[in-house]
């Protein structure tokens, strides 16, 4: 079970003068303004969702979404506080079963374009219009956000942390036959055709959900890119610690060795074959 809050309809620095959306500006006549919803899985993020939600361009954004995994803090108060729409579960699901509703949610509510936001603040949401464009513009049907298009080291990342996603990077550029910096960022944005096109449910509750997705839009023949983000790590962000980090690898490597298999069809998978039907 859930418990939802709607989002007021005029959310700060989203109207133009006259009390206009930029959205609407162009006049009657003008082609449907494609629905961009930012989605945030949290999880004890009180002390850095409001600086995540600030840098937020809320001109372009039309929702946001944020799916509370029983946290433990003032998350859902702080959201609440905020005016975000507000999901809680009532167990938790983890961090892929997070996601789950986050996309279920950003379907329903008529997303063209859902960025997925940590709201850790490790992520600079200021980057979002960047992220989203070519998703809005039919480029693109997925874009990561690569801190490794900069110098993550600089920025505070852990060297073993460093290592152990460019091993793993280009493991799956192999196997995907892509040229991605990175494919470990908690700052994504999807198309509603790949949503809907893929059977993202049957995806793991962990954190390997999102390899399992990229994999999938892989398999779907989804269109990729990335964008540049700086890297920030700090006290108050959260990260996932060593232990954590080897089942992550691990749980990697068995994406990459089923994805293989699939592709060279010794072992098909129902994880990375497209939706018979879509959800709209």
């Amino acid at each position: 079970m859930t418990e939802k809050r709607r989002e007021p309809a005029t959310k700060p620095g989203n109207m133009a003068r006259g009390g206009v959306s930029p959205k609407l500006a162009a006049g009657p006549d003008a082609a449907p303004e494609k629905r961009v919803v930012v989605v945030m899985p949290a999880y004890n993020a009180a002390r850095t969702l409001e600086r995540t939600y600030r840098d937020i361009p809320h001109s372009i954004v039309d929702k946001i979404i944020l799916v509370d995994d029983v946290s433990r803090d003032d998350t859902v108060a702080i959201a609440r506080q905020l005016g975000l729409n507000v999901i809680i579960h009532r167990q938790n699901l983890g961090y892929g079963g997070n996601q789950k509703t986050c996309y279920d949610a950003a379907l329903e509510a008529g997303a063209d374009a859902v960025v997925m936001l940590h709201p850790d603040y490790q992520y600079d949401a200021t980057r979002i219009p960047a992220l989203v464009g070519p998703i809005l513009d039919g480029e693109k049907d997925l874009m990561l956000g690569s801190r490794f298009l900069g110098d993550p080291l600089a920025g505070g990342m852990p060297r073993w942390k460093y290592i152990s996603n460019r091993f793993l990077t280009i493991m799956e550029n192999r196997a995907f036959g892509l040229h991605l910096s990175e494919y470990h960022t908690g700052f994504r944005a999807y198309s509603r055709d790949l949503l809907e096109s893929i059977p993202y449910r049957l995806n793991s509750d962990d954190f390997v959900f999102d390899q399992e997705l990229v994999a999938q839009a892989v398999a779907c023949h989804m269109r990729v890119g990335e964008i540049a983000v700086p890297t920030r790590y700090f006290d108050e962000a959260s990260s996932v610690g060593f232990r954590r980090s080897v089942v992550y690898g691990l749980s990697t490597m068995k994406v990459v060795l089923r994805f293989m298999l699939h592709r060279l069809r010794l072992r098909r998978s129902r994880k990375l074959a497209k939706r018979s039907q879509p959800t709209r």
